[in-house]
């Protein structure tokens, strides 16, 4: 979620701040491959996860979501959508929780309402990395 959040904020190549970031952490193998899938699938298909947040967020446009909550939601989203191997309530309430320790309370009342309705409305097959943009 932090690197999801830099990407945001540092408008720099997503390739240099992936290994720079990687450089600096050690990681076991299985968290190392999460993560390059998450950070490269959420860059990969921006556009598509954008539109469902925008459109699940009731009248918010993405300029007006904080940071933090933005990229809270993209990685749920990418997740709900292209990782089959985490369930969908994980993914929800994990990103509730990063929302309420993050950004506050509210952030986290209003993470689980986009993803509900993102969940129960989705216009993506849940699971379906073969859907991924390449």
């Amino acid at each position: 979620m932090k690197l999801l959040y830099q990407f945001e904020i540092r408008k720099e190549p997503i390739e240099g701040q992936v290994e720079d970031f990687l450089a600096r952490h050690k990681f076991k193998k299985e968290n190392l491959e999460y993560i390059t899938d998450v950070l490269y699938g959420v860059h990969r298909n921006k556009e598509k996860i954008d539109r469902a947040i925008e459109k699940y967020s009731k009248g918010w446009k993405l300029s007006r979501i904080s940071k933090v909550d933005l990229s809270i939601l993209r990685l749920a989203i990418y997740e709900i959508v292209f990782r089959d191997d985490i369930p969908l309530n994980v993914s929800i309430n994990e990103a509730v929780e990063l929302a309420k320790n993050y950004s506050g309370e509210e952030s986290g009342a209003f993470v689980n309402g986009i993803l509900g309705r993102f969940q129960k409305n989705s216009p993506l097959p849940v699971g379906s990395k073969e859907n991924e943009e390449n």
